[in-house]
């Protein structure tokens, strides 16, 4: 009687964490293996708060076809086979390779040009390839398969299947999301709203991708078209994580040290294939939308991208509402300074947990 009570009581309280899970999509460009994109992902699916309903690729840092790729084999390795992984835009809607390289060599190179990069423009790395190559994956390939859907259409479903119940986690180019406001105009008000990572203002940094081009920031920048879209849309609320407060956050080698003593799947992917010492821009995004109090002060501002193809294209626009002008504009909660502690501590501890049991 005892025992059956106790398993009672423990259905009883599994069933309340299910209830009171939060519902998100994630729309990432999922490149790897390991990685800021792989790690912000985890994040989400690490935590027994949420229920990921879905994984959206979209180009960015790498091309959709090799991201879906990444992302089937690290739901593998952390046995969390049972999230989907929807392929999505494999180019941005205006931007074109061909543009941009022209455009660096008239106005001046950047940083980081993601899936656009070759020999000529970037690094003269070999990872840059055609959309359609798939490389050889460090981490081995996956045997599971995306779904048989787009991206756009299955945020929608999802959406319309949880009316006002569903977030939206957007941490690379805002393709995807562009693609399903055009195809239904009350997507984003079915939602409980939007969290963006991307855009940048005043990063006040020495970081020489933002030292002399502080509104330049490679999400908006790769789809400006796109983010222009989403920014307009009538969404319940937008946060924002820049990179003026991403910059403030970074993966240190302490940080892997401490998580790579988990045995756990999770840890162990990390510990194995993620090599970069960087800013945490997307896993900040995750872990405040999981944890409000990590952010520590924010701004209301209205935001728009540039998209007139000059020297600025891409760059990140912004007004407060004293001097925002008489346009289409939504108000977004742009995030400014945080408790680092708190943040670190809640990324070291979902990395290093068990797979969340949904």
């Amino acid at each position: 009687m005892r025992a059956s009570l106790c398993s009672t009581l423990l259905l009883l309280a599994a069933a309340a964490t299910t209830h009171a899970q939060r519902l998100v999509l994630i729309d990432q460009d999922g490149s790897g293996p390991g990685g800021s994109n792989q790690m912000a992902m985890m994040v989400l699916l690490q935590s027994p708060q949420v229920k990921v309903l879905g994984i959206t690729m979209v180009s960015g840092n790498a091309w959709e076809p090799e991201e879906v790729s990444h992302t089937l084999r690290m739901l593998e390795l952390i046995h969390r086979t049972d999230v989907p992984v929807v392929p999505g835009a494999i180019f941005p809607l205006v931007r074109t390779q061909p543009e941009t390289l022209l455009d660096l060599a008239r106005y001046g190179k950047v940083s980081w040009l993601g899936a656009f990069g070759d020999h000529a423009a970037n690094t003269g790395s070999s990872n840059f390839h055609p959309a359609e190559v798939i490389p050889p994956l460090p981490e081995g390939e996956p045997s599971t398969k995306p779904l048989a859907e787009d991206a756009a259409h299955f945020l929608i479903r999802q959406v319309h299947a949880h009316p006002h119940q569903v977030t939206i986690y957007a941490a690379g180019p805002l393709t995807n999301i562009a693609l399903a406001l055009a195809i239904d105009p009350h997507f984003s008000e079915l939602t409980q709203g939007i969290v963006i990572m991307g855009g940048s203002l005043d990063p006040g940094a020495s970081d020489p991708e933002f030292a002399l081009n502080p509104h330049h920031e490679f999400n908006f920048w790769f789809d400006p078209e796109a983010a222009h879209l989403t920014l307009r849309a009538h969404w319940p609320r937008i946060d924002l994580t820049d990179v003026d407060i991403s910059i403030k956050a970074s993966f240190t080698q302490p940080m892997l040290d401490e998580i790579a003593k988990a045995h756990t799947p999770a840890a162990q992917y990390i510990a194995h294939y993620s090599q970069e010492r960087y800013y945490l821009w997307d896993e900040l995004a995750a872990a405040a939308w999981l944890d409000p109090k990590i952010i520590t002060s924010e701004r209301l501002l209205y935001l728009d991208v540039d998209i007139s193809h000059s020297a600025t294209y891409g760059d990140t626009l912004a007004w407060t509402s004293a001097n925002k002008p008489d346009l289409n504009l939504q108000q977004v909660h742009v995030q400014s300074d945080l408790d680092l502690p708190r943040f670190t501590r809640l990324f070291v501890e979902l990395m290093k947990a068990p797979p969340s049991n949904h």
